[in-house]
């Protein structure tokens, strides 16, 4: 059977060859901006911007014979928890047969729920329990490989003495991690793929400003979605951290009850769920600023509820913590020039502001 998923940043690596495990032919459709107008023509006309990419994405591959589509819930009071059902809806007014599959953290239903439909999905090609806790094993080392490769990109992008050598070292390294297929072959692929970055020529004597990334989870991870925020500020000479990867993501959803250090930082000014990661922004920009980040950008679909509410209370955290923050809120009529422009400013303002405190420091050094 033809099988489709989310789109988002590298997790198609790993879930494409989960899928051939399992006996499915993976369709992987790559967001462009044919897919978003496309999404946005049958979407509702306030849906975010991630339920616009994912229909687009969904029609897309149906189009390639797509008749399974798999994905995951919500949790908490955010409208993902019902992009399934509308996803579904809108496939089947279109006439079209594809059958949409929601797998819910265990924590918000039954976990009888989850089970039974994994069991639908394996035993479309009779692939045994054992064998499904096999290949998921596998899958989810992969996940966790793509993600700490990403995460090492970030450390040697603004080192790199020429622009773009990172990108298209990352880009080879997740072909090596693409053809490993093994447990074993997963690790030496990583280790391969590491050493392939290392070998991208580096200014080590530069120190990059530090800027972490918060915000709703699929805007952050999909580049289509974010216009490659990651990039541009990697290439401006910034080391980027994320807040949110899918290995933690997933971890803290379905088998954690949310991230705790997380949550408790953000306390003192959020002391409640509000749905998506509205309490996760706030937590984690006061983790940043106690880690001595220089600012935080905030990614947010237009129109995200809890990203709104986090961006009412930031301010606070701002004034609090002394750390800056930018939000950049998205939709199908954002443009690219117009968030690089804000990005470069952001980080012209915080070059000032590292400025006037070494300044400031020497001061107080000879005073002393």
């Amino acid at each position: 059977m033809k099988v489709s998923f989310p789109y988002m940043g590298t997790s198609h690596i790993a879930f494409s060859m989960l899928l051939r495990n399992l006996g499915h032919e993976p369709v992987v459709v790559k967001p462009t901006q044919k897919t978003l107008t496309l999404g946005t023509q049958y979407s509702p006309e306030f849906a975010c911007l991630p339920f616009k990419i994912l229909l687009g994405t969904y029609l897309e591959a149906i189009e390639k014979g797509a008749e399974l589509i798999l994905t995951s819930g919500g949790i908490g009071p955010c409208r993902a928890g019902y992009y399934g059902v509308l996803h579904q809806k809108i496939i089947d007014d279109l006439g079209l047969n594809a059958k949409i599959i929601v797998f819910e953290p265990p924590r918000n239903l039954s976990i009888f729920d989850l089970l039974n439909k994994i069991n639908y999905v394996i035993k479309l090609n009779k692939i045994k329990w054992l064998d499904f806790i096999h290949y998921f094993k596998l899958g989810w080392q992969k996940l966790k490989a793509l993600d700490e490769i990403e995460n090492y990109v970030h450390k040697i992008r603004p080192y790199e003495t020429n622009k773009g050598d990172t990108t298209q070292a990352f880009e080879e390294a997740q072909k090596i991690l693409e053809k490993a297929q093994t447990k074993e072959e997963i690790e030496e692929a990583l280790q391969a793929a590491k050493n392939v970055l290392d070998n991208v020529p580096q200014d080590k004597s530069r120190q990059p400003l530090k800027i972490g990334i918060i915000g709703e989870i699929y805007v952050v991870l999909e580049p289509f979605a974010n216009h490659h925020v990651e990039t541009v500020l990697g290439e401006l000479g910034v080391e980027v951290h994320r807040s949110i990867s899918l290995t933690g993501y997933t971890s803290n959803s379905f088998i954690k009850e949310g991230e705790q250090d997380v949550i408790k930082a953000a306390h003192p000014y959020l002391n409640q769920l509000i749905g998506g990661h509205g309490i996760n922004s706030i937590g984690e920009t006061v983790l940043y600023a106690r880690h001595g980040y220089d600012g935080v950008v905030q990614l947010a679909p237009f129109a995200c509820i809890p990203e709104i509410v986090a961006k009412g209370i930031l301010p606070k955290v701002q004034k609090d913590l002394g750390i800056p923050v930018l939000t950049l809120f998205l939709d199908e009529q954002t443009g690219k020039a117009g968030i690089e422009t804000r990005l470069e400013a952001f980080v012209d303002l915080l070059k000032q502001k590292r400025y006037r405190a070494n300044v400031q420091d020497k001061l107080v050094a000879v005073n002393l």
